[in-house]
């Protein structure tokens, strides 16, 4: 199955490569025949993780000095970087906060920010807005996986998520590839399941299957509830990139419903485009 305008010659940088959707992203590129550049900043890790098939780029979003090395001659982006949504050691305090000091981190969201090297502010809104100005004017396609309830983020369980401003973040991170000018697209997952698969081999990546036996259910406008299989987001930012219909989409993805033999992903974005 190939579209216009793509072929295996094509290079596609994944930013986030070595997170739990960012794997199965390689893994499902490279099973496509794409050839695939990793932004890290963990080569040790990478190279553990994808043995030699991949080209390893070392760099930092929240550098800019250090991307536009890394995006050179690359046709499609996907990215799937992101930090928690509440303070942890993806945060990365340095010192290690004492006890006493974990406390105000949870409950002081603008000493977190302070304190923090991997803050959603950092990530999903700076990160995102340099890897952005970063980019070929070029590109085929720049894909995002963002977040579900960025639109609503005055609801219920959301006001929760967003106590540290995650979808603040990732609202933030969404405007800047729409303003950009680049082609694009959006995927907004539910509560991401199944995994994460962060240090397995290739081999078990590449025969990772969904076992939640659900359906995926995709719409627009920020409305649905529901888990999503970090296996189906994986695989809807790679199946994208072969269909014209999904540039200019943001949408929503979660499992529900029975679950059909094939997904038919065509379909799934030809029905969004016609709404």
């Amino acid at each position: 199955m190939t579209s216009v305008g793509v072929s295996g010659e094509d290079l596609v940088l994944v930013a986030g490569a070595t997170g739990g959707v960012g794997q199965l992203v390689v893994s499902n590129l490279l099973e496509k025949g794409f050839k695939v550049r990793i932004l890290t900043r963990n080569a040790a890790k990478a190279q553990k993780m994808f043995d030699d098939r991949v080209d390893i780029a070392i760099a930092d979003i929240r550098d800019p000095a250090t991307l536009p090395a890394v995006t050179q001659n690359v046709t499609y982006i996907i990215c799937t970087t992101g930090t928690t949504a509440f303070p942890s050691a993806r945060w990365e305090f340095d010192p290690t906060p004492s006890l006493f000091e974990w406390v105000r981190l949870f409950i002081d969201p603008k000493y977190s920010e302070a304190r923090a090297k991997n803050s959603p502010v950092k990530i999903d809104a700076q990160g995102v807005i340099n890897l952005v100005a970063a980019t070929p004017r070029n590109l085929k396609r720049f894909v995002f996986i963002s977040s579900s309830g960025v639109l609503r983020k005055n609801q219920f369980p959301f006001k929760i998520l967003n106590a540290f401003g995650v979808l603040d973040a990732k609202y933030q991170g969404e405007q800047a590839i729409q303003s950009s000018g680049l082609p694009y697209t959006i995927i907004r997952p539910g509560r991401l399941i199944d995994g994460p698969y962060t240090s397995y081999d290739l081999n078990t990546l590449l025969s990772a299957k969904t076992g939640g036996k659900l359906g995926v259910v995709v719409s627009k406008g920020d409305t649905l509830l529901g888990d999503a299989s970090r296996i189906d987001v994986a695989a809807a930012a790679v199946e994208c990139l072969f269909h014209p219909s999904s540039q200019g989409l943001v949408f929503e993805l979660v499992n529900s419903g029975p679950r059909p033999p094939v997904i038919d992903w065509e379909r799934l974005f030809s029905n969004l485009s016609q709404t």
